[in-house]
Formats: structure tokens, sequence, C-alpha cells
């Protein structure tokens, strides 16, 4: 990845996670309020789209996580194609470090949460929401601290969030996907076919992908297999380069003008949407419930100590080797800072959990994803500040 598109890409991260911090607090701030019914009402309220007798009608809270959240997924798809094929990813070598920390950052805090909720199997479906790290706060603490660190540090922790976003991508597809629909999926396959047809075929033009994936993510949508894994398979389908004009690449001009409508769109509105929690039914059981604990300590204890002991037993072993202008310490303050779960986390904490009369997962998730978030973006930036003035 060029350095000033790097930078362009953090600078942009940055900002979006202010974006987000803003209206996570909005929500919270309304959900707490006189007008936490207006809230709730609109998320709740029904909108359909319907061609002839052909009808798709969903909550509004639908949409936004099965819809708006399937163009998060598309550019993360973008993303992650990109930096496979030209980027910080495209080669075994620059592979292997950020990659096996990836791993270690997913493994653990999944082992810790299940630790905590070993005991009842419904819990355990959210074995899954402390692995996620949310690489608009990651990047946007980070850039916060200016130019004291190398591009390396920030190329190593981009290269490591897409990697684990992929990771993320694997898990929603394998382990949260519902009853099937196999006449849906075989909908869903013939859209595939006549992507990668599109793609062989050299078309360069956006629209005719655009409109094969909006009927992809319905096929898929009712197939049982979450929607916004039609992003993904839409991405892969974008073409990097043309024959006809190398300088022109189709899929970096569709990440270009997707960028910022996610950036600032998007992902403010689903953490909107999904940050949302009423303190009027909270009580102390629910902090020191094993859900929000198994969360927060997979955040806080896990990504950390699975990031950075797998970095360091990788290196130990000789499988890969510190960059350069990256020490220890500063990679350490950067495994806290994949802690910061946030959007990923609260993401899949929304596939794992439906609402019960019996007890209030959403609320939980929410405690355990907020807590873990913070503590360890405030453990990483510390780490981080202490390293830069130590260095200076």
């Amino acid at each position: 990845m060029p350095i000033k598109t790097l930078r362009k890409f953090i600078k942009l991260e940055a900002a979006s996670g202010i974006i987000l911090l803003f209206f996570a607090i909005l929500a919270l701030i309304l959900d707490n309020s006189p007008f936490y019914h207006y809230y709730e009402m609109v998320l709740d309220a029904p909108f359909a789209i319907q061609f002839g007798t052909f009808s798709l009608a969903k909550p509004v809270l639908t949409w936004i996580n099965d819809g708006l959240m399937a163009l998060f997924f598309l550019l993360v798809g973008l993303e992650i194609k990109r930096e496979m094929l030209e980027g910080e990813l495209n080669s075994i070598p620059k592979m292997v470090l950020p990659g096996i920390a990836a791993l270690g950052g997913m493994l653990l805090p999944a082992f810790i949460y299940a630790a905590f909720n070993w005991h009842n199997p419904d819990y355990l479906r959210g074995w899954a929401i402390p692995t996620a790290t949310d690489i608009a706060f990651s990047l946007g603490l980070l850039a916060l601290l200016g130019s004291r660190f190398s591009g390396a540090l920030k190329v190593f922790l981009t290269a490591l969030a897409i990697l684990d976003d992929l990771g993320a991508i694997i898990v929603i597809a394998i382990f949260y996907t519902a009853d099937l629909s196999w006449l849906a999926l075989g909908l869903a396959g013939i859209c595939l076919a006549l992507l990668f047809l599109l793609n062989r075929l050299g078309v360069t033009s956006l629209t005719p992908y655009g409109l094969v994936g909006f009927v992809l993510w319905v096929c898929v949508l009712k197939s049982g297999v979450h929607a916004t894994l039609a992003g993904v398979a839409l991405a892969l389908a974008i073409p990097c380069k043309t024959s006809k004009n190398q300088n022109f690449s189709p899929l970096r001009k569709l990440e270009h003008h997707l960028h910022p409508w996610i950036a600032f769109g998007v992902l403010p509105l689903f953490a909107f949407a999904n940050a949302g929690i009423n303190f009027k039914g909270t009580t102390p059981a629910m902090l020191i419930h094993s859900i929000p604990l198994g969360i927060t300590c997979g955040l806080l204890f896990g990504k950390q100590l699975g990031v950075f002991g797998a970095c360091w037993l990788a290196v130990k072993a000789k499988i890969a080797k510190l960059p350069d202008g990256i020490s220890w310490k500063q990679l350490y303050g950067v495994a806290a800072l994949c802690g910061i779960g946030f959007t990923m986390s609260l993401f899949i904490g929304t596939l794992a959990f439906d609402e019960t009369a019996n007890l209030d997962y959403a609320r939980l998730v929410r405690i355990g994803v907020f807590s873990g978030s913070i503590l360890s973006g405030v453990c990483g930036y510390l780490v981080l500040s202490l390293v830069s003035k130590n260095k200076s």
C-alpha cells in the first residue's frame, strides 16, 4: 500500500472513530431520556420494499443490521482483496506475523469467554463476540498519538485488523447461519456465477455488478445465511485491474466512493441503532453476569495476550520476524488496542443472541462490549503514551 494512500486511510478511520463514539453516546443518552420510547419506536418501525407481488418488509433495525451492514462488508471485502493482491498482504512473508497475531487474538478471547460461560449452552453462543477488532477505533487512537511511532506500526495494525475482519467473516459464515433455504441458496449460487462471469468477460462498469449484487443480497437474506456475506461475495467479483487500462481499477474506484459513506454514514448509524442501553432495567447482577464478564475479559485480557503472545512465540520460533521500527513495547500497546471490539463485537452479538422474555441478552452484550472496549482503549493508549515518552 503506498504511504500516501495509507495516510489517507488512517486519517479517515481516525475521524470515523470520533463520529462513531459521538453516535454511540447519543444512543445511550436517548435510551435513558424521556424520549426513549421514540428511539425504540423508530428502530422497530416496519419498512418495506415492494416490486409488484414481491415484498420485503423488515423493521428499521433489521434494515440497518442486514442491509446497510452488507455495504460495510462489501467495503471490508474490497480492502481484503486489494491488500492480498497488491498491498501489505500480497506475499506469505508479509502475511505471517499479522496473520498469526490475528489468529491468537481470536482464539484466546474465545477461550476466555467460553471459560466464563461453559455452564450454559445458550450463553456459549456468544463465544465469538470478543474475537473482533474495530479498525476505526483502534487506528483512531493510534493516530491520536501523532507521528511518535513509525509507519510500520500503523501498517502492522492495519494488516492485523483486516485479517481479523476476514476471520470474523469466516466465523459468521460457519457458525451464525440459520436454517437453510436451498432454493434461495441455489438462486444465490446463480448470482455468484453471473458475477464471476462478468469478471472473466472483463466487464469494468460497476452497474452490472451492483444490479446482480442486489439480487444476490435478497437471495442470501432469504437463504438463512447472514445477508451481510453477500457484500463480501460481491467484493471478490469486482476486478482489481483491467487489461485495456492498467491504470484504472474498478475495485479501487468503488472502494474510494464507498469509504466515506461507510465511515461517516453506515457505521455511525449502526452504532446509533445498536449502542443504546436503557439503564432503568439494569441491575448489579447484570454487571457481574458471565456474559458481560466473558466479553470484557476476552477483549481486555484475551486480545492483548493473544496477539502479543502469538507474535512472541512466532518470532522466538523464527517463523516470523518483528518488522523494522517496531519494539516489543510498541507491539504490546497495539495488542491492547486490538481489544477495542465495538462495531464488530456488537454486530456479532446481534447474530449470537435473540431477545427473550427471560433474559435481555442485548443489554448484557452491550455492557460487556462497552466495558471491554473502553478498558482496552485506555490500556493501549496509556502503554503507547509511556513508550513514546521514554523514547523521546
